[in-house]
């Protein structure tokens, strides 16, 4: 029997919307442009009181349930790609199946919060590989219609397999992993050896391993950076987990660093304007990517 399939609905599902933990980030990280015009430093990253309480829960089961085996299963289950393919623009008309009613901050669907953050990138001149990245970050989250629970698709990624590091949001709740209680991984480098390489390490399964692994072969490697880590901010905003990193981790930092900030700012309540930027997209695509993709 799947490990997924004990978890009950709440346990599945603790957030009313996926945006809810992006939302979350956004409080961790702000931009700071904007604290001095709507509150100090000191109110933000605030989770010793979240306003959100659907937060902490996830969080809570995040860190229980992300064990170094659950991960090497999950692995094993989707990166097969044996679940479905289809054309790029059909994949993400399925993204869009995520869009949940309930959630009071946006009305916009997965696909144009995509657009936003790829047009906030074009916008700045980066190279079209970097606004394809915009485009393709959050594809990952199809997950969630295969059945995953929320915390095995989304939230703060971090190393299994090795101590875990008080820079995650919410480490408290690493007490409860079963790997907590197992001294090989308790460790500062685990099963791991210093200076291996982030590519060498399992990271808590989630939508930026699993858009990695689809994309791989299709960008270039300053992009599969961005996607495999846009999510580990105890790393690229904390600077924890030194002593895996080696110096080709060092070297692409700065590529994950001036990503992450067109992901977390680049949401308007005005919709892109897809009739005209089709064709841009629509040729963008098949520069870099199959006519279709696996999941």
């Amino acid at each position: 029997m799947a490990a997924t399939q004990k978890f009950n609905e709440q346990e599945r599902n603790p957030l009313n919307s996926l945006d809810e933990w992006e939302d979350a980030v956004l409080e961790r990280y702000p931009d700071p442009e904007a604290i001095a015009s709507s509150k100090s430093t000191e109110e933000y990253r605030n989770y010793d009181n979240p306003e959100r309480d659907t937060v902490r829960e996830f969080y809570r089961l995040n860190h229980t349930y992300q064990t170094y085996d659950f991960v090497q299963e999950k692995r094993n289950e989707f990166l097969k790609f044996d679940k479905k393919e289809m054309p790029v623009w059909q994949a993400f008309d399925f993204l869009n199946q995520l869009v949940d009613d309930s959630d009071p901050d946006t009305d916009l669907d997965q696909f144009q919060h995509l657009l936003q953050t790829a047009e906030a990138i074009r916008a700045d001149g980066h190279p079209d590989w970097m606004v394809l990245v915009g485009l393709m970050h959050d594809m990952g989250k199809v997950l969630c219609l295969f059945g995953e629970p929320q915390w095995a698709v989304v939230g703060d990624t971090f190393p299994v397999g090795c101590a875990y590091s008080d820079k995650v949001v919410y480490p408290e709740y690493f007490s409860n992993n079963p790997d907590f209680n197992r001294p090989e991984y308790q460790t500062p480098t685990g099963v791991y050896e210093e200076g291996c390489g982030l590519r060498n390490v399992h990271m808590s399964w989630g939508h930026d391993e699993y858009v990695y692994q689809m994309m791989k072969d299709h960008l270039p490697e300053p992009a599969l950076y961005m996607l495999r880590y846009h999510s580990f901010y105890a790393w690229h905003r904390e600077g924890a987990y030194g002593q895996l990193l080696d110096s080709h981790d060092r070297d692409m930092l700065k590529w994950v660093k001036l990503f992450n900030p067109y992901d977390l700012y680049s949401k308007n309540p005005v919709p892109p304007d897809w009739k005209e930027l089709k064709p841009y997209y629509e040729d963008l695509v098949a520069k870099y990517l199959p006519r279709t993709l696996k999941f």
